[in-house]
């Protein structure tokens, strides 16, 4: 019998306690979950092997928005999810740079995870 295969879920933000948060919430769900406290650390890791990416927009260094272009340079039909605690963000973009799924601080967990599920899914071609 064979195992299903656990779909990884790669979450990057600069706040331990959110990295925690989005880990219990993605694991208790059946994924596979890889943290990085920052944009550079998920760029210096393999990017091949994930099936999702969920992203704080306001980190230091490189901030999600650019991580999202970097990621969808490489992998253009990786899922990207961007999630923020700035209020001048809205989900129709500040300046049209939010595009895709967007979350604000704090987040509703299950809806959040609905569309990871949704996203994943799709991109399985199921």
């Amino acid at each position: 019998m064979n195992t299903p295969v656990r779909k990884l879920v790669a979450v990057v933000d600069d706040d331990p306690r959110i990295l925690e948060s989005l880990q219990d919430l993605l694991e208790s769900a059946g994924y596979a979950v890889v943290l990085h406290a920052s944009a550079g650390s998920l760029l210096a890791s393999d990017v091949a092997g994930i099936d999702c990416l969920i992203t704080d927009v306001g980190m230091p260094g490189i901030d999600g928005f650019e991580l999202r272009d970097r990621v969808k340079r490489l992998r253009p039909e990786l899922p990207v999810f961007l999630v923020s605690g700035r209020r001048d963000l809205t989900d129709d973009g500040a300046a049209g740079q939010v595009s895709g799924e967007f979350f604000r601080k704090p987040f509703d967990g299950s809806a959040l995870l609905a569309a990871v599920d949704r996203a994943v899914r799709a991109g399985s071609g199921g």
